[in-house]
């Protein structure tokens, strides 16, 4: 059974910096690509970032150069550093790990820009 648990969203000013992460259960090498997904209020959920083979990354248009995500093998764990936050970046932001023909999601952690 695979456990993918977000944290790190908060409450923050335009501007501001957040790093969520995403632990996820046993090794992280089972999984071939994992990535961030965000749902915006009343909209439909999008891709933020994926990562495949710990080092290649794609990024959506809307976030590059601000967002970067990353692996930490040894603590199991995925980022999101987010920086320059922007109202428009309030989202529930979903983890998301790939694994044979299984995909894997996590609760989802709340980050709100707001002044």
């Amino acid at each position: 059974q695979v456990q993918l648990v977000e944290s790190g969203g908060d409450f923050v000013q335009p501007g501001g910096f957040l790093r969520p992460s995403c632990a996820a259960s046993g090794n992280i090498y089972r999984f071939y690509a994992m990535g961030w997904y965000s749902q915006a209020p009343g909209k439909q959920s999008g891709l933020v970032a994926t990562i495949t083979g710990v080092v290649r990354t794609n990024y959506a248009d809307s976030v590059k150069g601000r967002f970067t995500i990353s692996i930490n093998n040894a603590k199991n764990t995925m980022y999101l550093q987010i920086n320059s936050l922007e109202p428009e970046d309030t989202a529930v932001y979903y983890c998301n790990a790939a694994c044979g023909v299984h995909d894997y999601w996590g609760q989802g952690t709340q980050v709100t820009v707001s002044s």
